[in-house]
Order: structure tokens, then C-alpha cells, then sequence
């Protein structure tokens, strides 16, 4: 919530924000020991053989890493049904899809990953005007052993575990909340096809030969990722949102 902004001089703002710069340099050490936390996870041996399609032609995980030692990989939803990418997914897409190019000459590749087929995703990306790599994993369990699609019978169980636990998120809960259902028709599918598809980002390294898995993260965990929100948080009134404002950037209108 929003609180009412009060006014007052130059001098009681720059002693605010100094106290305020104290606590960002705090936060800024705290993540920087967080990702040294990150990068200290064991590394997980990947030995199932995934397949994707991708406009190389079909691929192994391995190939995924196009010649470089790490590969991200953004889980973007977008099940083999709809008629169009979640736009959370797209949001957050519009941020990486200008810095992949700097990740690949610094030795990361970063491609999104989806179950629809690969002639949906080239059509959506095209309409979008994205360059990064995409590749669809239809037919494969990629998505469902890197816990981001859930089966209906998992669904109707209540067994799906989500970001480390079950239940809890937003999309488990009934009756859906209607962002849900609004994110859900955009897409053109219902909620309950929508919410077994879920978003993520894992983390993988080559080394001789050999995939290993480093790093997954789910749900809110995705926020420092989703570059939006990151100048959101430095306006004036922060993110002072309702329900999904958001749209696709070529559903705005001239507005």
C-alpha cells in the first residue's frame, strides 16, 4: 500500500536519503553474499537424455550451450495449446532479449525454454521482435523434472510442489484468483491449463562433456529478474499496482 508522500526541506531530504544509502549498501553486500551462496551449490550430474527442437534443428541440452561452459535457461510459459506466451513471460522476455547478446560474449548463453511447439514459439517471436534463442522441449520431460509443468492428476491431487514446497502460490489456490484468470484468457486457455505451466530459471555448466545442473528459482524469486519492477521500485509511488496492468508491448495501443 501506498502511503500519503510527506513534503519537506532539502536539508531532512538528503538526511533521509542517507539513511536510506546506509541500507541499500547493506542490501547490496547481502546480495553480493548470496551469490557466492549460489554459486557454492553442489553441482547436480544431468544424465537423462533431453531433446529439443530448436531453428538449429533438434538439440541436446548440451547443444543448448551453443560452444560456451554455462547456459541459463529462462522457463517461459507457454503450454503446446495456447495461442500465445504468458505476458509476465513476455515482460520479463523484453528486459533479457537486449542483454543476451552481452552473456554470450561473456561465455553464458541464455535461451528460453517452452513446451509449445517449436513453429508456435518462432511465430511469437517474431510478432514480439525478439532475437534470443528459443527452444521448444514438446515432448520432452525437461520441464516437468525442472518442476515448471505439472500434469492434471498432480493438479486435481493437490501434489504439485512448486518453488521448493506445495501449495502456497497463487496459482494453487481455489478458487483462482482472478489475475490468474485474466492472465489465463490472454493466453488463450483456461486457468487450470494455465497454472500447471509455471515460470523459472535454472542455471547449467559444461565441463568435459558433462551437464551439470547449479541453480533453479521459482515464483518471486524470478523478481530481480524481471527488469521492470527494477525501476519500478525507484519511481515515486514504487509499484503501486492493482490486479494485472501489464499487457504484451504491442497490446498498449497509442496510449
Amino acid at each position: 500500500m501506498m502511503t500519503e508522500p510527506r513534503t519537506g526541506t532539502r536539508e531532512e531530504w538528503l538526511a533521509a536519503r542517507r539513511a536510506l544509502l546506509a541500507a541499500e549498501k547493506a542490501l547490496t553486500r547481502q546480495s553480493d553474499a548470496l551469490a557466492e551462496q549460489r554459486q557454492a551449490l553442489p553441482w547436480v550430474k544431468i544424465d537423462k537424455p533431453y531433446r529439443f527442437d530448436t531453428d538449429a534443428g533438434g538439440a541436446t541440452l548440451a547443444e543448448l550451450f551453443r560452444g560456451r561452459s554455462q547456459l541459463l535457461v529462462y522457463h517461459f510459459m507457454f503450454g503446446p495449446d495456447w495461442k500465445a506466451g504468458c505476458p509476465s513471460c513476455s515482460m520479463i522476455a523484453d528486459g533479457f532479449d537486449g542483454f543476451a547478446v552481452h552473456l554470450a560474449n561473456h561465455d553464458v548463453t541464455l535461451t528460453a525454454v517452452s513446451l509449445a511447439p517449436l513453429a508456435k514459439l518462432r511465430a511469437y517471436k517474431q510478432r514480439m521482435g525478439w532475437s534470443f534463442p528459443w527452444a521448444s522441449s514438446f515432448g520432452s520431460d525437461f520441464n516437468a523434472d525442472f518442476n515448471v509443468f505439472f500434469t492434471e492428476a498432480q493438479q486435481r491431487a493437490g501434489e504439485i510442489e512448486y518453488n521448493y514446497q506445495r501449495g502456497g502460490h497463487a496459482m494453487d489456490m481455489a478458487p483462482v484468483p482472478p489475475p490468474v484468470a485474466e492472465l489465463a484468457a490472454t493466453c488463450g486457455t483456461d486457468a487450470p491449463g494455465y497454472t500447471r505451466d509455471r515460470p523459472g530459471m535454472s542455471a547449467f555448466v559444461l565441463r568435459d562433456g558433462v551437464v551439470h545442473h547449479t541453480y533453479s528459482t521459482y515464483a518471486r524469486g524470478l523478481d530481480g529478474l524481471w527488469g521492470s519492477y527494477q525501476w519500478l521500485d525507484r519511481a515515486p509511488l514504487g509499484r503501486n499496482e492493482s490486479g494485472v496492468w501489464w499487457r504484451r508491448h504491442d497490446e498498449y495501443g497509442d496510449g
